[in-house]
């Protein structure tokens, strides 16, 4: 009888280790199993693959040559210009009295003239048109009407007072070392600054629209912007 119950139990014993290292082993199975379900994808290569794709936008820019476009749209153009009163005055701009006064106040005198055969200027692709000259203290505009619809635009622009800067800032009075260092592109057309008078000119490759600053004593006497006029 203790034979039998000796065996039952070593017996029990034994079946019971064997179910503890079943469960072991299916516990190490479940532990080993791969984890690529939870590993973040790498889309490196799929999101520079994209960046190759997308069109640049500098692609897009359309770069203006000098003298290429209409006045309207010349950035050359625009350069040649003043300042007053944080208002650009260009040439070109289309002019009458009444948009005069609202860029630079009331003239202190508007001359007008009509060119004709007979008018002793010898201007015959004028015959016909009407020049205006806008006097301000230090400032003439001169205007004519030619553009379309007959419209009066600014073709001539004088100034000898330092209060009508140019859109670089500058103005009667500053020294030609500034001038030059503002307008690198300019030419002094003596060749080298001295004492004497001078002419330095700043004008886009179209050489119709000229600025001109003239030099005495090493000093921005006068500033003109034109353009020529048929």
């Amino acid at each position: 009888m203790n034979v039998i119950k000796k065996y039952v139990m070593i017996t029990g014993f034994l079946a019971m280790s064997a179910m503890a290292l079943s469960g072991c082993t299916k516990s190490q199975e479940k532990t080993g199993e791969p984890t690529t379900a939870s590993t973040p994808l790498d889309t490196s290569k799929d999101s520079s693959k994209e960046t190759e794709a997308q069109p640049s936008s500098d692609s897009t820019d359309k770069v203006i040559k000098e003298g290429s476009v209409e006045k309207e749209g010349n950035v050359i153009l625009k350069q040649l210009a003043f300042v007053y009163q944080d208002k650009t005055i260009s040439l070109s701009n289309i002019v009458d009295d009444q948009k005069m006064e609202s860029l630079l106040g009331k003239a202190t005198e508007i001359k007008s003239h009509t060119y004709s055969p007979d008018d002793g200027k010898n201007m015959d692709p004028l015959n016909g048109k009407t020049e205006k000259q806008y006097l301000y203290p230090g400032l003439v505009i001169k205007t004519i009407d030619g553009a379309e619809d007959n419209k009066s635009f600014i073709f001539n622009i004088e100034i000898t007072d330092p209060k009508y800067p140019t859109v670089r800032n500058i103005k009667v009075g500053d020294s030609y070392e500034l001038l030059k260092e503002t307008y690198p592109e300019g030419t002094l057309l003596g060749g080298e600054i001295s004492n004497e008078e001078d002419d330095f000119r700043y004008e886009p490759a179209n050489y119709v629209d000229v600025m001109k600053f003239h030099i005495k004593d090493k000093k921005v006497e006068s500033i003109q912007i034109y353009t020529l006029i048929d």
